[in-house]
């Protein structure tokens, strides 16, 4: 999915990339096809080297949700089943043992820093079930949705449940500065929701739209988490912007890959059903970048797909396109940039981990 040929550089899209750069404030040059960034020999496997720190995470999180009403109890407990990913979590706690080693050649992660991994997944996981309500999705994570089982009405105040027992986590830290910036992160998800219920009819806002809509909706929780665990390990500002910046380009291109994937994969890998975002009246990257080649999308576009036939037409228009070899280049650029941010600390096996983290992104199948 990763090696494309020059031609296909996200530079010969008239003007964005100067809407992108500049939103951003990103300083990338040219930037070869994802080959190998760390060695054989540095080669540091994430969720190998994050488990120690991750253990009893969610039975940890669990504790975090402790509620008497039965009902409420089997609802919050639905997706913590210890079968996620855990992508999330094993950034921050990466991240926070980078920035130890950096600042004192410490190798351990501090309790409030796995707080700030346990409270991410929380936040994580209550916009996951709003979302769910919002997009009427029937399936997550490979089973039904909580709104298709408890219902709307339960499942949206499941989730504000999940939210306030991550709010009262983040309140113990004790620590006024961590609670700014991570209560911005909740701020971002409502304003990129409601990003995402516009839409642009020039082409070049348009983009610079989506990827604002991008950052705050899935990049602010892993950015503004990653700074908070620098912020508790090292004095440094300069460290803190390190570990933002990487959170934010690895969060961003997180999400790029996820829209590629909508049109790439099968439903039944991804867990989730193919073409959901064109369905739910959404033009991602991908979309964006097909309607170049394909002009009469912009009014598919304008209308949220809205007329019969609009969504099987604009997903064939994206997959006899370059949108998805474009939209796959694009969070290559970001990964780069992440490897770069991050390659500033000092080296450590955790380091070389979030490095090697950059190329899971871009190569994961669902």
């Amino acid at each position: 999915m990763c090696h494309f040929t020059q031609r296909s550089s996200a530079l010969s899209f008239p003007k964005i990339r100067n809407v992108f750069w500049r939103f951003h404030h990103t300083s990338t040059s040219h930037l070869c096809s994802c080959s190998k960034t760390v060695s054989d020999e540095k080669y540091q496997d994430p969720f190998q080297l994050g488990r120690k720190d991750l253990k009893n995470l969610y039975e940890d999180i669990k504790k975090e949700l402790l509620v008497s009403a039965t009902e409420l109890k089997e609802m919050c407990d639905y997706y913590f089943d210890g079968k996620g990913k855990a992508f999330r979590p094993m950034i921050v706690v990466l991240m926070a043992r980078a920035c130890n080693i950096h600042h004192n050649n410490s190798k351990e992660v501090q309790a409030s820093q796995r707080s700030v991994a346990i409270i991410a997944e929380m936040i994580h996981t209550a916009s996951l079930v709003h979302d769910d309500v919002i997009d009427d999705a029937n399936s997550r994570r490979g089973k039904r949705t909580l709104s298709q089982i408890w219902g709307e009405r339960k499942a949206v105040l499941a989730g504000d449940f999940i939210l306030s027992a991550a709010s009262v986590a983040l309140a113990r830290i004790g620590n006024t500065t961590i609670i700014s910036v991570l209560t911005q992160v909740i701020e971002d998800l409502v304003r990129g929701e409601f990003l995402q219920l516009g839409s642009k009819e020039n082409e070049n806002e348009r983009f610079a739209h989506y990827l604002e809509k991008t950052f705050k909706k899935t990049a602010s929780l892993i950015a503004n988490s990653c700074k908070a665990v620098s912020i508790l390990g090292c004095p440094d500002p300069k460290v803190h912007e390190i570990a933002y910046q990487y959170g934010k380009n690895v969060g961003i291109a997180f999400q790029l890959i996820d829209d590629v994937l909508d049109f790439t994969s099968c439903a039944d890998h991804l867990g989730k059903p193919t073409a959901a975002d064109l369905k739910l009246g959404l033009a991602t990257g991908p979309v964006l970048f097909a309607c170049r080649q394909f002009p009469e999308m912009n009014a598919m576009i304008m209308r949220r797909f809205s007329k019969p036939g609009d969504v099987e037409r604009a997903r064939k228009y994206v997959l006899q396109s370059d949108g998805v070899q474009q939209t796959t280049y694009l969070a290559q650029r970001y990964c780069h940039a992440a490897t770069r941010e991050i390659s500033k600390l000092r080296p450590s096996p955790e380091r070389e981990a979030l490095i090697h983290l950059t190329e899971m992104v871009l190569l994961r199948d669902k």
